[in-house]
């Protein structure tokens, strides 16, 4: 006589929730590229016109420009909050440090976004007949601190950033080895670089700059693409995030 036999259901809604930690945070990772990139392109005019702040002409590009980078900062700082509940069991020390750098980079972005605008503010300020040679100056000296936050925010700390998460991402295996190498490769050399720049061995906007920047670059493209195609691989610590009562 046949027999019922109860077969268990598949319980997915744990892993469905690590699928989405890592979807989310590929995405914000692939919005801080999408973002960044082409504020610098709009901001050409303020930057590379001295003339600018008492210049015809409208003031559009730099204020998507500083729209963009306000989505880049959120993202900047939500990549490392999403993260931070799953490297953590890693660990946390590390994972906490990454969360800190995250939000500190963002916070010096926030500087140069705010530095930018403000020239803005004395351009409309200028079509009302303010003093022009003050304005020039004050304009050069605002552009001056975007300069400087843009060494110090996307410059020095995405370094730091790059050797924590890569260290967490490299001996937990939640993704391919080879993604977090690019990272732990990428960081010493953009540290370097951004430090080169600092003492005036060449300029920020050139080529050894640039170049020194392409693994880390491609250290956070192929994160974000990673985590949104695959999402994280299985171990210990995606094990320890959905097991029950687990915190």
């Amino acid at each position: 006589m046949a027999t019922d036999v109860h077969i268990p259901a598949i319980e997915r809604g744990p892993m469905d929730s690590m699928r989405r930690t890592a979807l989310i945070a590929g995405v914000l990772y692939l919005i801080t590229i999408v973002t960044s990139i082409p504020a610098l392109a709009l901001y050409g005019p303020v930057l590379n016109d001295p003339n600018y702040i008492v210049g015809p002409g409208p003031d559009t590009g730099v204020l998507w420009g500083g729209f963009l980078e306000v989505i880049c900062v959120l993202a900047c700082i939500g990549t490392a909050v999403v993260l931070f509940p799953v490297v953590k069991r890693q660990n946390e020390a590390a994972a906490l440090g990454f969360v800190a750098a995250r939000v500190l980079e963002a916070a010096i972005i926030v500087v140069g976004i705010i530095s930018l605008l403000t020239v803005v503010t004395l351009r409309q300020a200028a079509t009302a007949g303010a003093d022009g040679d003050s304005l020039v100056t004050i304009g050069t000296a605002l552009v001056a601190i975007h300069n400087w936050t843009f060494l110090l925010g996307p410059g020095f700390i995405p370094a730091v950033n790059a050797w924590l998460l890569g260290y967490l991402l490299y001996r937990s295996r939640l993704v391919p080895r080879v993604i977090p190498v690019l990272g732990l490769i990428g960081a010493p050399l953009l540290f370097l670089s951004a430090t080169a720049v600092l003492f005036g061995l060449y300029a920020q906007v050139s080529v050894p700059s640039a170049m020194s920047a392409v693994p880390i670059f491609l250290w956070e493209g192929s994160l974000g693409l990673w985590l949104v195609v695959r999402g994280f691989k299985p171990s210990p610590l995606t094990a320890a995030a959905v097991a029950p009562g687990a915190r």
